[in-house]
């Protein structure tokens, strides 16, 4: 017979997942600047990131005879493909307009969230939240339209930033449909193979450079492995099982008020009192939308317990 769950048992996953996510988000909040320091071409350090990140995440598991195996590379490969379409747009977006614009455009990720939710949780959307949404929506106008004027603005790049929300959106909804399959550190280094698979032909077809980096360069890719993957990804793709899919996505609203903080600090990026207002908008609206959701119940395939974030089985 199994045993009784506790009061304490039954919030320690969502608590531990929570923690996790918040984690994730405040690190990917800096991979903006990370990117913006590497004298590289984006998609080779995507290709570079992923390659090296799931490569040793890879051989620590094997060291603990845990392979991923390739039953966990087939599960995880619409994740992977999309993660690659994400990523290699982002990493493009944020060499050619500002961290600001690219990551509060990848703040919309909620809404598309709720739509699909209403899909496969049954969620209702409310006409307060639909409200909200079109507020969160005017708010990234405003920062867009503001930073037009600016060195650091590119509608390209405002157009790759919408490309990467779209492709994020859906690796997320991929992560959590994994759960429950492979193990998290499984997904995580399956989605790294196909990001790496993505961005080497997408590289040579864009007439990208995808020399292997300098000496030097080396040791921005490691801090941008450790940041962005181990305590971004890693961490992540540990926590979204424990955790409501709406949770998970509102959370990443912390993404953009970090980068904003940080390029304004590390890049000497303006931000005017118009556009802080907007992200305050843009935060605020995608709260409302999120939060006013009622709450999921689906059944939840069994969770396996967190143990780190190179092996999260």
């Amino acid at each position: 017979m199994a045993s009784p769950v506790t009061h304490d048992t039954e919030h320690a996953a969502p608590l531990i997942g929570v923690i996790g996510a918040a984690i994730a988000v405040s690190a990917w909040g800096t991979t903006g600047v990370l990117i913006k320091a590497i004298d590289l071409d984006p998609v080779a350090i995507s290709f570079y990131r992923f390659t090296l990140y799931s490569g040793v995440l890879a051989l620590v598991l094997t060291l603990r005879h845990r392979p991923p195996g390739w039953r966990a590379l087939w599960i995880a490969a619409p994740g992977g493909l999309l993660l690659g379409g994400d990523v290699v747009l982002f990493f493009t977006a944020v060499k050619m307009t500002s961290v600001v614009n690219a990551t509060t455009i990848g703040a919309l990720q909620p809404i598309l969230v709720l739509a699909i939710a209403a899909k496969l949780f049954s969620e209702r959307v409310s006409g307060r939240e639909i409200a909200a949404a079109a507020a969160a929506i005017a708010g990234v106008v405003v920062i867009v339209t503001r930073s037009s004027g600016t060195p650091q603005w590119s509608g390209t790049g405002d157009l790759a930033a919408i490309g990467a929300l779209f492709c994020w959106t859906g690796y997320f909804v991929m992560a959590k449909r994994a759960a429950g399959k492979i193990t998290p550190s499984q997904y995580t280094i399956g989605t790294g193979f196909w990001t790496a698979v993505v961005s080497l032909p997408v590289g040579f077809i864009a007439g990208q450079d995808m020399s292997v980096p300098d000496p030097g360069q080396w040791g921005d890719l490691v801090i941008l492995v450790i940041v962005g993957g181990l305590l971004g990804h890693s961490v992540m793709n540990a926590s979204l099982p424990r955790i409501p899919l709406w949770l998970g996505s509102v959370m990443t609203l912390l993404v953009p008020v970090v980068a904003s903080l940080v390029a304004w600090v590390a890049l000497d990026e303006a931000l005017d009192t118009v556009q802080v207002a907007a992200i305050g908008a843009v935060v605020a609206g995608l709260a409302v939308v999120v939060l006013n959701q009622q709450r999921p119940t689906p059944v939840t395939p069994p969770q396996a317990p967190l143990t780190s974030a190179t092996d999260a089985d």
